[in-house]
């Protein structure tokens, strides 16, 4: 099995709603994804996928989708206000953990970008990490 991973920046706000610890207050993270893709073969250019090609379609979506925008789960009160005003958020089904957005990303990129992913692990903070991989 052959594996390459790259490793992505970004920046972004959120906040866990019925939470009790700071992660109840909007605040914001410079976070790191790191994907993995496998393959049992090479392509034709002897490579799982061009770093290239993964980090354009990758950096796209990120930037699209989570980049410098406000992550708050649908219950929350605060992304309608947010919205209002022009804020650019991203909405999720529950709150925003890194667990949660290392699964949402696995899901949308074999979904979406059709990706033979293998793990993508979330970094919200230089020691913190969650991963997800099926």
């Amino acid at each position: 099995m052959y594996k390459i991973k790259k490793t992505f920046h970004l920046a972004y706000g959120h906040r866990l709603l019925n939470y009790k610890g700071k992660c109840e207050n909007l605040h914001g993270h410079n976070g790191v994804v790191e994907v993995t893709l496998k393959a049992a073969s090479l392509n034709h250019e002897r490579m799982v996928m061009d770093f290239t090609e993964l980090g354009g379609k990758v950096k796209l979506w990120l930037d699209e989708n989570l980049d410098h925008k406000i992550i708050l789960a649908k219950a929350d009160p605060l992304a309608p206000l947010l919205k209002e005003q022009g804020q650019l958020c991203y909405l999720t089904d529950e709150n925003p953990t890194a667990e949660l957005l290392a699964e949402l990303l696995f899901s949308r990129f074999t979904g979406e970008l059709k990706l033979p992913v293998h793990k993508i692990a979330f970094w919200e903070t230089p020691t913190s990490m969650a991963s997800y991989k099926k």
